[in-house]
């Protein structure tokens, strides 16, 4: 017979190697919801750097699409619309100075049809300052104004101006008085040529002067420069075809002086290079021409 001692310990040694298996029936375990809700909670942390990715990536799509879109614009405003030019030379002075800078309207002159209707295009008219490719170089721009038109006589005598008989009035003009050359002041001629008279031009002008009238032909205009005696222009090379034409100057947006202590690029009309040029943007400015129509 065993004592009471004896079974309490008799009891625990049998029931020991069931102590680890009511350990884990007794660890509390979670509550549905809860067990559904710990999934859930991953997959929250999962979709937060995907979604962030996600967003930069768009982003840098939309930054891309607003560029090219910008770029676009900018082509078609300069290809249809309005382009930059400077001016080199001294042939527009005093209407345009050599540092100017400006807008060209290229699409003021229509070229007829059914775009005049849409467009805001009128024709060219006598006096108006336009750009266009010169025609002995067309990679070159420059800038006159228009004389002749098509089929107007055009005759020069002591430095004034003669279209169909009728004495133009241009107040415009710059003449150095007692500056004369026969040539120049007295055009056309078919007994004196100048040197600086192009030699295709030499050739071609005999053929459109009558009565000692030169004659605009269809589609071309005479244009000359502002400057009178410091201008080459249709005098010495030829008509303007109404294709060369790119546009009017609307508006000079800046203007700089010339760089008097630049050695032998003053005398040629360059302007300073584009670093010494931001630096001394202050002191070359014309500030009263600066955003000033152009007429």
């Amino acid at each position: 017979m065993t004592s009471p001692e004896e079974n309490s310990v008799s009891n625990t040694e049998t029931s020991s190697p069931e102590a680890p298996a009511q350990a884990v029936v007794e660890q509390p375990e979670l509550p549905p919801a809860e067990q559904q809700l710990a999934p859930d909670v991953a997959e929250v942390h999962t979709a937060e750097p995907q979604t962030a990715a996600r967003a930069r990536i768009e982003n840098g799509e939309t930054l891309t699409q607003s560029l090219l879109s910008i770029i676009v614009i900018v082509l078609f405003v300069i290809t249809f619309v309005v382009q930059a030019f400077q001016i080199p030379s001294e042939s527009m002075e005093k209407t345009l100075l050599i540092g100017d800078y400006l807008l060209v309207d290229k699409i003021h002159f229509g070229q007829g049809g059914l775009s005049d209707w849409i467009m805001p295009y009128r024709s060219l008219k006598r006096g108006d300052i336009i750009v266009f490719h010169y025609p002995v170089d067309p990679s070159q721009h420059f800038v006159k104004r228009v004389i002749g038109l098509p089929g107007d006589h055009i005759l020069m005598r002591n430095k004034v101006v003669f279209v169909d008989d009728m004495a133009l009035n241009e107040s415009y003009a710059v003449r150095v008085p007692g500056d004369h050359n026969f040539y120049r002041d007295n055009f056309p001629s078919d007994t004196y040529y100048s040197p600086e008279v192009d030699a295709h031009w030499r050739t071609e002008m005999p053929k459109h002067i009558e009565h000692g009238e030169l004659v605009v032909p269809k589609d071309m205009y005479f244009v000359m420069g502002d400057n009178r005696d410091h201008s080459l222009d249709s005098r010495y090379w030829g008509f303007v075809p109404r294709d060369n034409i790119v546009g009017r100057p609307l508006v000079i947006y800046l203007s700089l002086r010339e760089n008097r202590e630049g050695g032998s690029d003053a005398g040629n009309g360059k302007l300073l290079n584009s670093g010494r040029l931001l630096t001394h943007v202050w002191q070359f400015a014309r500030w009263d021409r600066m955003f000033h129509l152009v007429r």
